[in-house]
């Protein structure tokens, strides 16, 4: 499904074929190394789901849809600067696919905003980020298997260093005013996201 989606959406900035295959190839690989364990194709499906949602809330969908299949497209755990490597390579693919600056720029910029997850003056960004982390606001045996497929993703990084990066991030999160920016998606996860982080918090303070 995802592949047709890609497919279907670069069709409109190109017709060729080949090209938009190579592009698709180079998505799927990337997001199927083994390696990934969360930040992989079922993350993309994940997200389109609950991006889909709210489409028509969204005033650029096309670029949204780029962005989804870019903002992960660079992960390394050892490195800090995946967001801003992805979102490069989205500028250069939208660029090749002769999209204008404006919306090439957006997406690179809803791609970075996913580095700290902050509200923006753009809803579409809002929507985007919003959507990425649902996850958090899904029910607990859900949850509970999106953090150990994160543990699993830094298993090169001994319990105590781990356990010190993670509860800084769920720290951030769970001191924003609002986790969630958007009504749709406030409403829909906050509170379940909130007891979910504190419980994940609770288990890696033991």
């Amino acid at each position: 499904m995802l592949k047709d989606i890609f497919i279907s959406l670069a069709t409109k900035y190109s017709n060729n074929t080949e090209y938009i295959t190579s592009l698709w190839n180079e998505i799927e690989k990337k997001h199927s190394k083994s390696n990934r364990h969360y930040h992989n194709l079922s993350h993309l499906y994940h997200l389109y789901s609950n991006l889909n949602q709210v489409k028509n809330d969204i005033e650029d969908w096309d670029i949204i849809l780029f962005a989804l299949f870019y903002h992960d497209f660079i992960y390394n755990v050892h490195k800090h600067n995946n967001e801003e490597k992805s979102a490069k390579k989205a500028l250069k693919t939208l660029q090749e696919l002769s999209t204008n600056k404006q919306r090439a720029t957006l997406c690179s910029d809803i791609i970075l905003a996913t580095k700290g997850h902050n509200i923006s003056a753009k809803k579409d960004i809002n929507y985007f980020t919003d959507a990425d982390l649902s996850i958090l606001g899904s029910d607990w045996r859900s949850y509970q298997t999106y953090f150990e497929n994160i543990r699993k993703e830094y298993k090169y990084y001994p319990d105590f260093m781990y356990n010190k990066g993670r509860i800084k991030i769920l720290h951030h999160f769970i001191s924003m005013p609002k986790i969630f920016k958007t009504d749709y998606f406030y409403t829909r996860f906050e509170s379940q996201a909130k007891e979910n982080i504190t419980n994940e918090i609770n288990l890696l303070t033991k």
